[in-house]
């Protein structure tokens, strides 16, 4: 079968869908539980996975190496869900992490501004049981999609709204829940997206690759420099300006890596100061 990620603009109805899609399809839908896993598996905050799993960082966060590691611990409970195949991603930059895997189907949900606004507003009033405010439920859709734009352009150098990073983009102007998972269903099943050992292999060497980074994240000898790692069949392969000896130790605790390599980054000198 598939992996489907989901990417949705606030009122397009994209929890509606991916909770649909997911029974339709026999998938494991997943969404906030990501958050909540992650947060007891390495021990960390879930109050501050949720902050930036929903927003960009601030200035001051850029440059911490304590959100880095909060960062990459989103990115890697994605790639190990994504192992499990048969399950249905919403947001997390899934249609940027998991780009050209052939069995995965990136989909972006989407309507227009005012008609979310109106739904939004119309739910959330159902909720509470009396009127909501259109300027309050106008600016809660303003800011939402400021800040998943903010958030993929300053982790991936990305636009949110880019049709080259999804398969198939759906407008729910016209389409109902329904219209929209019998549509997604029916891609999901066709034979192109079926998962094959090679398909397979590359999600689990993402998924290693980003376990090696937690664990570099983590330590207090490799935590403040900025090392790449590739993982193909559990060769890791790291790059960096600094702290490789470490950082091949630390790669070697975790589990699946058969195979450090490591490449050394020449930083250029600084040329003479001419008057």
């Amino acid at each position: 079968m598939a992996i489907i990620c989901l990417s949705h603009e606030m009122g397009a109805g994209g929890p509606e869908i991916g909770q649909l899609l997911g029974q339709r399809l026999g998938y494991r839908y997943i969404d906030q539980e990501l958050i909540s896993d992650a947060a007891h598996r390495y021990g960390l905050l879930e109050e501050k996975l949720t902050h930036l799993d929903e927003s960009k960082p601030s200035l001051f966060e850029r440059f911490d190496a304590e959100t880095r590691r909060y960062i990459t611990v989103i990115q890697t409970a994605l790639y190990e869900l994504a192992e499990g195949d048969n399950v249905v991603l919403m947001g997390r930059g899934g249609q940027w992490l998991l780009r050209g895997i052939p069995n995965v189907l990136r989909i972006r949900i989407m309507a227009p501004f005012d008609l979310r606004v109106k739904r939004l507003g119309k739910k959330l009033s159902g909720q509470m049981g009396e009127q909501t405010n259109p300027r309050t439920i106008t600016d809660m859709v303003r800011r939402d999609d400021t800040e998943k734009a903010g958030r993929m352009r300053y982790l991936y150098e990305v636009d949110l709204r880019d049709p080259a990073l999804y398969d198939v983009v759906v407008n729910t102007e016209k389409l109902s829940v329904e219209g929209a998972v019998d549509l997604v269903a029916g891609l999901a099943r066709r034979p192109e997206l079926a998962t094959t050992p090679a398909a397979a292999q590359l999600v689990a060497d993402r998924s290693l690759g980003s376990r090696v980074q937690v664990a570099l994240a983590t330590h207090p000898e490799t935590r403040k420099y900025r090392i790449t790692v590739e993982a193909r069949a559990g060769v890791v392969t790291l790059e960096g300006t600094a702290a490789l000896e470490e950082a091949v130790d630390v790669a070697r605790t975790v589990d699946g890596v058969r195979e450090v390599k490591t490449q050394q980054v020449e930083i250029p000198p600084i040329p003479p100061f001419v008057a």
